[in-house]
């Protein structure tokens, strides 16, 4: 479960990370006097489960509170990527000498935990990382050991890190373990130009399978308007899951298809979802599943993985053929066919010979391919 910007920031500040001073709104005729009480002059934030808001113009600066208000009627009601803006947070703005990028993350490849940093955090991260992979560190964590306060040092020196962001390494260690979290994200962590260092944003993934555990957020966490492709999905018995990312997947079984978010994302993509057809890849199936994830339209390619077993791959063939035939197919798709019956579903896709259809014999080469052409779309 994801929580939102304003849950996680109260998280870390119950584990002694620093934060500037905010409220959370949702309606805009309460951001004159919220923005009284912090000063005036604030930052008015959409609050919503997806990345790229100050892009799509979900993140403003108000000069005073009359602004804030006007802002914050511009920022409720907006749509960011599929999400309805239903609250803001107005925080206080800070004077910021130096920006960072501090998380960690389950390594599922490795059955660690992964620490990423880098010297130069805020919203071009993502392209650093993809140009510049040097200037991103990621370090190793044992969940034995953690984040001692000589691991926090190591991170803090490979990520060309100030030695006074270690004390925060090791509290946001302590975000992730206490609150059963499967990734904890800050970006930007900030150095200002009076020496704090501050969180001024901060994403908090907590593991489902510990919610029992977490009754204080209640449904509170979840979206009760749901993603809008989350929902259809939903509607047509599917078991998809949203993500930020241009590739989309269409497995069968939850365990191949989690392999191969991780084979994407390691030929240097994003997945856009995941969706588990599990034993079934009717025509209808097929058909539904292509509809919701081409309906995204962050998806530039899209990469079917099946091992057949028990339904062969001939059937998920003829389930695809069928599929295309109602599904009008805007981008290009990739095929792996392995396991029963394998040769005999190539064949029905090659004597289908649609011109978006491409297959591979691997899951690896497979996966490369999904990540060349939602690359050069």
């Amino acid at each position: 479960m994801d929580l939102y910007e304003h849950q996680a920031r109260q998280l870390f500040a119950e584990h002694g990370i620093a934060v500037p001073e905010a409220e959370v709104i949702d309606r805009a005729a309460d951001a004159t006097e919220a923005a009284g009480r912090l000063g005036g002059r604030v930052v008015v934030k959409a609050q919503v489960k997806t990345g790229g808001r100050g892009k799509a113009g979900g993140v403003k600066i108000a000069a005073d509170p009359a602004a804030a208000e006007l802002t914050a009627r511009q920022i409720l009601g907006m749509d960011i990527k599929g999400h309805t803006v239903r609250t803001v947070m107005l925080a206080q703005p800070v004077d910021i000498e130096a920006e960072f990028y501090v998380s960690y993350v389950l390594d599922r490849t490795t059955g660690t935990f992964l620490a990423i940093a880098s010297a130069e955090g805020g919203m071009e991260i993502e392209e650093v990382a993809a140009t510049r992979p040097e200037a991103v560190a990621r370090i190793p964590i044992g969940p034995v050991e953690g984040v001692t306060e000589r691991k926090a040092a190591q991170i803090a020196a490979a990520a060309a890190l100030p030695p006074e962001v270690a004390p925060v390494l090791q509290r946001l260690w302590q975000v992730l373990t206490r609150e059963d979290a499967l990734l904890v994200e800050v970006n930007p962590l900030v150095r200002t130009v009076d020496g704090r260092i501050l969180a001024l944003d901060g994403k908090v993934t907590l593991d489902d399978n510990a919610l029992f555990r977490r009754s204080r957020w209640g449904t509170e966490g979840d979206d009760p308007h749901g993603d809008p492709l989350e929902k259809a999905a939903a509607a047509k018995g599917l078991n998809y899951v949203r993500l930020d990312g241009e590739v989309g997947i269409i497995g069968n079984g939850a365990g191949l298809v989690m392999s191969t978010l991780d084979v994407v994302a390691g030929c240097g993509a994003r997945p856009a979802n995941f969706l588990d057809i599990g034993g079934g890849a009717s025509a209808g199936i097929m058909a539904d599943g292509l509809s919701v994830i081409l309906s995204d339209p962050a998806v530039k390619s899209v990469f079917v993985n099946v091992f057949g077993g028990i339904t062969s791959c001939d059937a998920v063939a003829d389930g695809i053929v069928q599929a295309l035939r109602s599904v009008r197919l805007t981008k290009p798709l990739v095929v792996r066919l392995d396991g029963n019956n394998a040769v005999r579903g190539r064949a029905i896709l090659h004597a289908h010979a649609h011109p978006l259809v491409e297959q591979a014999t691997t899951m690896d080469g497979a996966a490369r391919r999904a990540a060349q052409l939602a690359d050069a779309a």
